[in-house]
């Protein structure tokens, strides 16, 4: 079992990092801020311009370190990883496979997000019935089971996505009803994405990046190929596999954005709004979010298909591993991660 270690955020737009021996040195205007030994990171994330020293990033190769590249406004640059693990008969049947990919993986990818996605809005209607006065909460709760019920009599994928898209459209439009405090400042009409428009999208898409690369990452560790998916289209530069796999558990990143602003552990002053009207997460806004989100990492819950409790961080890796058993035909069906 992989172990969790630390996640390394570079926020900062000045700062890079160096080697020294061992130990990742990070600078800013020339001056050390602080060292921190290899052994100690699992990966790192830079939202600087400046980036890093190749010795750096050849030491995160030899460490099998992954470096993902953001730019200070969260959209996604580039990204390093060290050789590929597993071997090349895995990724010669993943290609096979995903070549002509069976429905049902799409089917059961998108019924997952879908029961998931309810399992987060029955949790609020749970706690505050009287958010459903008007019945809309329950309309959408409908409007998800009828999604979960149609997606398994249709065989065309872009009928199937047609459904998810409807029914994140349904769901977007009670998100709103889920935010109890800091109405003012924190308010959702639908998804936007480049750029987000408002708060809600800002932090929504900023953790979506993380979390799908974090997706991206074990999946290279397991030996797959995160490029190629088997509902997400092949597009250049995209973690096609990732971004499948990461559908499971967008309620998980919802449900931390809703608490974070209903506890006002984030507010207005930590967002910038630029001239074209795109919103985006500031410095302190992006290490409050990020502290949330590991803190998140390291939380229990229980696996349905493993039967154990596992720590949230390890989830990337666990469903990965299973989806490799699945390809290499040690196990008849990808078991998706379902909400309990």
């Amino acid at each position: 079992m992989k172990k969790l270690l630390n996640t390394l955020y570079i926020l900062d737009e000045t700062a890079y990092l160096n080697l020294d021996g061992e130990n990742i040195v990070c600078s800013m205007e020339n001056q050390e801020k602080f060292r921190i030994p290899f052994s100690n990171i699992e990966s790192v994330y830079c939202f600087s311009y400046v980036g890093c020293s190749p010795a750096f990033m050849g030491k995160c190769v030899e460490y099998g370190i992954p470096i993902v590249f953001i730019s200070p406004s969260g959209k996604f640059l580039a990204r390093v990883y060290g050789e590929a693990k597993g071997n090349i008969f895995l990724r010669k049947r993943q290609f096979e496979i995903f070549d002509n990919p069976p429905i049902e993986l799409a089917q059961n990818t998108v019924a997952t997000k879908l029961y998931n996605t309810s399992f987060l809005v029955k949790r609020s209607l749970r706690d505050y019935p009287d958010l459903d006065d008007d019945n809309s909460l329950s309309n959408c709760l409908e409007h998800l089971a009828n999604g979960i019920e149609t997606v398994y009599k249709k065989e065309d994928l872009n009928t199937i996505r047609g459904i998810e898209g409807n029914c994140a459209k349904a769901y977007f439009s009670i998100f709103d009803r889920l935010i109890l405090h800091q109405k003012e400042d924190f308010y959702v009409n639908m998804r936007t994405k480049r750029p987000p428009l408002d708060r809600v999208n800002a932090v929504l898409s900023f953790l979506y990046t993380i979390h799908t690369f974090d997706y991206a990452s074990a999946l290279n560790s397991v030996g797959l190929d995160s490029c190629l998916g088997f509902y997400h289209a092949m597009r250049s530069g995209r973690s096609s596999l990732a971004c499948d796999l990461v559908e499971e558990t967008r309620c998980i990143v919802e449900r931390l954005v809703i608490t974070m602003i209903n506890l006002k552990i984030i507010n207005e002053s930590d967002f910038d709004k630029q001239v074209s009207g795109a919103v985006f997460l500031n410095k302190e806004g992006k290490q409050k979010v990020i502290t949330q989100w590991q803190e998140k990492k390291r939380s229990n819950l229980t696996h349905p298909y493993l039967k154990k409790k596992i720590q949230f961080g390890l989830l990337p890796f666990i469903q990965s591993n299973l989806l490799a058993k699945y390809i290499r035909g040690e196990i008849d069906e990808y078991p998706c991660f379902l909400m309990k």
